[in-house]
């Protein structure tokens, strides 16, 4: 697909090496957007991602940075701006996930968790917003399990879940002014190499699937990329699931 609604726009997608976030890279540059990405180790697929953008005539940067570290979260941000000149369109999709029973889950995993999921969400928001202008877009990536949570263990993932969808309605009222909106996608069980449909975690989820199958990374990315477009522009403070009827 190559579509030119996002032509001369530049995107920072936070965790955009793999999964999800690089089928969102993936269809933001389809769409005409010069791209950024952050990675932590996926070295090797950030580099390819990167290339393969650029071999099919687009745009693309592929910056390490922890979105645990505050400090590499904005240097993200303004290496994009100084790269390419502006910022549109910021993507916050690094997650983690830890799942332990609640007696052995480790004070570690929990901090970690909020400092990626929700954190990170607040850091690179604050920065981006210093160089965005009118018309511009801030997408995080939430999940169905702020509104469900069907196995133990989880409950500190769906908390900082839930953190968004409160984060997201707060900064519509600071950036509205801006004119820029924020909105939340929350994903219901998509296929990844961390979260394979053919798992027997998977297995475990998709009776609770009205649609009977997990989503594909491409279905979240083209939700994204309408969002981040000009005919979202009316949509703001919201939290939208595309989840198969995981929820329902």
């Amino acid at each position: 697909m190559n579509t030119s609604s996002l032509n001369g726009k530049v995107a920072l997608i936070q965790g955009g090496s793999r999964g999800i976030g690089a089928a969102i890279v993936k269809r933001l540059a389809a769409e005409g957007a010069v791209v950024a990405f952050t990675y932590v180790s996926s070295t090797a697929k950030a580099e390819e991602l990167k290339n393969a953008i650029i071999a099919s005539g687009g745009k693309a940067l592929a910056i390490k940075a922890d979105s645990a570290d505050a400090a590499a979260i904005r240097q993200a941000v303004n290496h994009t701006v100084e790269t390419f000149g502006r910022l549109d369109i910021l993507v916050n999709n690094a997650g983690v996930l830890a799942v332990a029973p609640l007696e052995d889950f480790k004070l570690e995993d929990f901090d970690q968790t909020l400092a990626i999921n929700v954190r990170s969400v607040f850091i690179a928001t604050q920065e981006a917003a210093r160089h965005m202008g009118q018309g511009g877009r801030i997408i995080n990536i939430g999940s169905t399990n702020a509104d469900r949570m069907p196995f133990a263990g989880g409950g500190p993932y769906a908390m900082s879940k839930a953190a968004l969808v409160g984060l997201t309605k707060g900064l519509a009222r600071d950036l509205g002014p801006q004119g820029i909106t924020i909105n939340n996608v929350q994903p219901g069980p998509v296929d990844t190499d961390m979260n394979p449909a053919d798992s027997d975690f998977a297995e475990s989820l998709m009776g609770y699937m009205a649609v009977g199958r997990y989503g594909k990374v491409e279905e979240i990315a083209s939700f994204v990329a309408y969002l981040a477009g000009p005919e979202a522009a009316y949509i703001t403070g919201a939290s939208l699931t595309i989840d198969g009827g995981f929820g329902a």
